[in-house]
């Protein structure tokens, strides 16, 4: 029955085996989902519960280790409180008494931060704060303590009792707070006042407490414990609560989600493994789909895979079967049938074309090769002499008489040497540009020769040097136009494993492109930079110029035969002849730019050669 998706039509397969590799398809996704979701429902609740619980037994022990803490500062104000020293102080306070109690010595003993004693009326008897690690006084928290104490309402405090604990908040500081009233130890006479202890808490203290890593929260203030899971851990803030019932710091830590983890862990077990039996009927089920429909199938596939490597069109062995295998093999070599008769007729084709496009490609790169003797020869005979020969004479006229004056005479010698010199300078320039030319003809005769003697064979492939023969294209392209080019190329040397007359062609056909491109962006001076990466086996060669680039849209067409950027030039064979060239030497060429005005860029890949093999064909 057909079925409606996306607004196109579904049928069900029309072959048995289709059918069958459907329906066994389905049923395993939907049995798959079936045990996931029967799995999760039963056991992540059940580790989630356990987690909770675990998460309740830390956030009780915190709240446990808090009150613990504040209990012993209790403890101790307590002592002084019902102290007979204390009592009689309050009513005649004496300096003996103030320095043998808040000494650095007692309140070290005492572990306590900060003391003091308070009148009835909230009058500050004395107040001190201790550094307990420098054992030095901290007059500015001193200040602190003694405004907070004018804050709190003791008696209130106290709840009708001799002595209380609370957390509060100092500045930066949570400090556990110890009151008790100040009275005889036997409990009688009237209370003369309040003696208060305080002692810092710290994150570091407060870790010690609950044996793992954790910290005071001064900002994210709550009066609630907050949970916060995430991937793999939990963190936990439990408020610690002040006056008032409000929270004057959150202790925070987090805590492994080992129960969660384990949970999923066994989730994952559950699942895999009845996924696992599943699977295994599932390929009992189609080990006998196979021997029935698949097997003749690929039997079809194998003659289609000798088919594809050996390039031999046989054909496929019928066996008489009247179903849609037999149906199948017929067309299947009908169709042979006719490629190979295809082929035929491609072969004669690409003879012709072969030929022709051989001959063509030569001649494109003997062109290229030619430019620049012509180029030479054009502009010796364009030069005019550096020198006026008639002013020479001249000169030479005057320093042969005895009258002149030696200053005239200094000038004419002077100018006489810097005429010679300028003369030979010229003649060494034509002697370099009529080496350059030379070299480009012999560079013509090579291309010729090598066509000869290779037509109708493979390119060789051996170790050659690609930073040479780079530097002997530049040479020869620097003459290949009227333009100012400016040439940077990689110094040491990189052997490639290449036919090297034919990556000589290449890479002179590229220049010729960069410098034609430079050209027509009519600056009258460019620049070409050559860069070498290895990249594995391979190396990465760029060839960038500064030049009008091209629109990244036509990249792919330039390879294209007649194709060209410029509506004056056919052009085209050039990057045809030379990405086919790359291919045969098991290589690439690609063209990138920017778009127009941005340059252009050719990579080119080629085999990098072995190190002995490289080191050879460099030194030779």
């Amino acid at each position: 029955m057909p079925v409606q998706l996306f607004g196109r039509t579904l049928r069900a397969p029309g072959s048995l085996g289709a059918k069958l590799l459907l329906i066994l398809t389905t049923v395993g996704l939907l049995g798959s989902l079936a045990i996931t979701l029967l799995l999760a429902s039963v056991i992540t609740p059940s580790f989630n519960q356990l987690e909770g619980a675990s998460v309740g037994a830390h956030v009780e022990r915190t709240r446990a280790a808090l009150a613990e803490y504040i209990s012993k500062v209790e403890t101790a104000v307590r002592d002084y409180g019902d102290w007979n020293s204390s009592y009689d102080y309050m009513g005649h306070p004496t300096p003996k008494f103030e320095q043998e109690s808040f000494s650095t010595l007692a309140m070290s003993n005492l572990d306590v931060n900060g003391m003091a004693y308070i009148g009835n009326d909230g009058h500050i008897v004395i107040a001190r704060w201790l550094d307990l690690g420098r054992q030095t006084d901290q007059p500015a928290m001193r200040q602190k303590l003694i405004e907070r104490i004018g804050q709190i309402n003791l008696a209130k405090a106290l709840a009708g009792h001799s002595s209380a604990a609370f957390y509060t908040r100092l500045g930066p500081i949570v400090a556990a707070v110890g009151v008790a009233q100040v009275r005889r130890s036997d409990g009688t006479g009237t209370p003369r006042g309040y003696v208060m202890m305080v002692r810092q808490f710290t994150s570091s203290q407060l870790s010690t407490l609950l044996q793992l890593k954790a910290r005071l929260d001064l900002a994210n203030l709550s009066n609630r414990e907050a949970i916060t899971p995430s991937r793999s851990h939990v963190t936990i803030a439990v408020p610690i609560i002040g006056p008032g019932e409000r929270a004057v710091a959150n202790v925070s830590f987090a805590v492994p989600r080992d129960v969660s983890i384990l949970g999923q862990r066994m989730l994952m077990l559950a699942i895999g493994g009845s996924t696992l039996l599943l699977l295994v009927l599932l390929m009992v089920l189609r080990r006998m789909i196979a021997r029935l429909v698949l097997a003749p199938l690929h039997r079809v596939e194998r003659h289609m895979q000798v088919v594809t490597a050996s390039g031999a069109l046989g054909l496929l062995d019928e066996d008489d079967r009247r179903d849609e295998i037999g149906s199948l093999g017929r067309s299947f070599n009908s169709m042979l049938q006719q490629l190979k008769d295809l082929r035929e007729q491609l072969e004669v084709q690409s003879f012709a074309l072969g030929r022709s496009e051989s001959a063509v490609a030569v001649m494109h790169n003997v062109r290229n090769a030619l430019n620049p003797i012509s180029t030479i020869l054009s502009r010796g005979i364009a030069d005019e002499p550096v020198t006026d020969r008639a002013m020479i004479d001249r000169a030479v006229g005057e320093l042969a008489r005895e009258d002149i004056p030696p200053a005239r005479r200094q000038k004419l010698a002077a100018f006489v040497a810097a005429a010679v010199e300028a003369e030979a300078g010229d003649r060494a320039e034509h002697r370099r540009q009529l080496q350059a030319g030379r070299e480009a003809m012999h560079h013509v005769l090579e291309i010729i020769g090598t066509q000869q003697a290779q037509a109708h064979e493979r390119p060789p492939l051996a170790p050659c040097d690609f930073t040479e023969i780079v530097a002997q294209n530049a040479t020869i392209a620097r003459y290949s136009s009227d333009i100012s080019i400016a040439f940077s190329f990689p110094s040491k040397p990189w052997p490639v494993m290449a036919n090297r007359l034919i990556l000589s062609q290449v890479i002179g056909n590229l220049f010729g492109n960069a410098a034609e491109s430079i050209a027509a962006r009519g600056a009258g001076s460019g620049s070409i930079r050559v860069t070498v990466e290895p990249v594995g086996d391979k190396l990465r060669i760029e060839i960038r110029d500064d030049g009008e680039g091209f629109s990244p849209e036509i990249g792919a067409t330039l390879f294209q035969r007649g194709f060209s950027t410029r509506a004056h030039k056919s052009g085209g064979l050039g990057l045809h002849w030379c990405a086919n060239s790359m291919n045969a030497m098991e290589g690439g060429l690609a063209l990138e730019s920017n778009g127009k005005g941005h340059g252009a860029a050719a990579i080119l890949t080629l085999t990098a050669a072995p190190g002995e093999a490289g080191a050879s064909a460099i030194a030779a």
